[in-house]
């Protein structure tokens, strides 16, 4: 086997000809794709080429297994990590049970709908909750690529079988895009139940206690649901899990997470910057990315949306939260990312494993409140300010177009953010080495807080069980462990695995 590499110009696929000239007589494999842009901006096209009767090296995923009468495993959650966690224990012979507190993947849409349209929360169905999680409305970004966690190609490949673009296997920063999720995650659903598992929406943990040699998990409409083990992979918003745990003398712990602002611009003006005024229709959207250090914590660009829209993300009355989405084609006007400061638990006093949590909660309502203050005609109304006015400490006299559909309000987020982060953000933002970066003409919107969660729920290190009660697995970004789409369902397969390990083969 060889490798090499074609690289042409924006706008056009390398010619077969190009190709097969430097692999003469051989099969060649595309493995990555990506553009680079450093200086003149061209594709760059990674292949392996194999001589004939040379083996080509495949990925095959293992099989599902029939799991009607087999062991139960309770899975509380169904975002990535408990998707995936329920199709890992199909291939290991066990009979996944998944509870969702909110609703199915196309049910939540009128959930989501009325939050936009109406500000009207539904504490368990939003943005955040319900089938597919918070990474199903979010774009569906497949960036983590490290293998320390575990083999990313079982995600990549599950997701392209269950109905993503092939895509996603060589391009270099991969997304499925929101329009598109929805079908796979209901697809995933069926896989799960044809094969035996089942799924319960509306089942809202709020229980989990030892019956004999496993485990008995009670929901809030009444019913109960019993397995030899627990999966706990309830997002990284799910603070009433943290509380259940606790009140159950269970162990959790404060862990830092970062709290920031949405960015927007015209997309306009990040494809000039990016492509050097070089793009042309038909070239992707382009994206940007940086991390900086300020005052010894690092400042950094997040779950950046080309050609996306900000929805509101709030999973609780009285408060403003926004996240960004894009569709697979990423041909909308705007540019949003989030821009967000690290918040250690020794940057906010006391010794409650609460403590940053409360912090969270407290600037989203602070949001609310403004916005509520200002008379906003919508209850979900973002405080907004200009990006060189909120530098300067001065209020924005006007807002440009923006693609959030509650609308903004003019207000001082210098003075509504935390000093922690209002100060770090006005040094970063004209220091970006990105030309039309640091502008009025971009937008700042309050308040990015989901990146990950505040809380972690510990386990041991090599049995990934709970330190608090064997035969529970915390897993994914609601127990800390991961942040994002990949890195959550990695984790989930792993717990999975864990889990299996421990019941007996004769049982399955």
């Amino acid at each position: 086997m060889k490798e090499f590499e074609v690289v042409c110009p924006l706008g056009r696929e390398p010619r077969i000809k190009e190709i097969e000239s430097k692999a003469a007589g051989m099969r060649w494999v595309l493995r990555k794709r990506s553009i680079d842009a450093r200086k003149e901006p061209v594709w760059r096209y990674q292949y392996e080429a194999y001589a004939p009767g040379e083996q080509i090296e495949e990925y095959s995923l293992p099989e599902y297994r029939d799991v009607h009468g087999a062991p139960r495993v309770i899975v509380v959650g169904a975002g990535p990590a408990g998707m995936f966690a329920a199709l890992k224990l199909l291939t290991l012979g066990l009979k996944p049970v998944v509870l969702e507190r909110g609703k199915s993947v196309s049910d939540r849409k009128y959930d989501m709908a009325r939050l936009s349209r109406d500000g009207v929360v539904n504490p368990d169905s939003n943005y955040c909750f319900g089938e597919g999680g918070a990474g199903a409305f979010s774009d569906g970004k497949l960036y983590t690529r490290s293998s320390k966690r575990g083999d990313n190609r079982e995600v990549l490949y599950q997701l392209v079988q269950f109905g993503a673009s092939a895509d996603i296997l060589v391009d270099a920063h991969p997304h499925i895009g929101s329009d598109k999720l929805p079908a796979i995650v209901e697809n995933i659903r069926k896989c799960v139940l044809e094969h035996g598992g089942e799924y319960h929406f509306n089942s809202k943990v709020v229980s989990v206690e030892s019956e004999g040699d496993g485990w008995k998990v009670g929901c809030s409409d009444g019913k109960s649901y019993s397995g030899e083990k627990v999966i706990l992979a309830t997002g990284h918003s799910a603070r009433d899990i943290y509380e259940m745990l606790d009140k159950a003398g269970g162990a959790i712990e404060a862990k830092g997470f970062a709290l920031g602002v949405r960015v927007e611009h015209p997309q306009e003006k990040i494809n000039w910057c990016q492509y050097h005024g070089q793009w042309k229709p038909g070239v992707p959207a382009a994206e940007y990315s940086f991390v900086e250090q300020v005052d010894g914590r690092g400042v950094f660009s997040f779950c950046m949306c080309p050609g996306g829209i900000l929805v509101p993300s709030s999973t609780e009355p009285g408060t403003v939260v926004l996240n960004g989405m894009s569709n697979s084609s990423r041909n909308g006007k705007f540019a949003n990312a989030g821009v967000v400061v690290q918040i250690e638990p020794e940057d906010v006093p006391g010794d409650s494993p609460y403590r940053l949590s409360d912090f969270q909660r407290e600037v989203e309502r602070r949001m609310y409140d403004y916005s509520f203050s200002q008379h906003a005609s919508h209850p979900m109304a973002a405080p907004a300010q200009r990006m060189e006015d909120f530098c300067n400490g001065r209020i924005s006299k006007s807002m440009p177009e923006t693609s959030y559909h509650p609308g903004v309000v003019s207000a001082p987020l210098h003075e509504l953010l935390p000093p922690i982060v209002a100060q770090r953000l006005q040094k970063v933002f004209p220091r970006i080495k990105m030309r039309n970066y640091y502008t009025n003409a971009a937008l700042l919107l309050g308040v990015e807080s989901r990146t990950s969660s505040p809380i972690r729920i510990p386990r041991d290190a090599d049995s990934l069980e709970y330190v608090s009660m064997k035969g529970i697995y915390p897993c994914g970004e609601g127990a800390g462990y991961s942040g994002g789409i990949v890195s959550s369902a990695i984790d989930g397969i792993r717990c999975a695995t864990a889990a299996a390990e421990t019941i007996s083969l004769s049982d399955r």
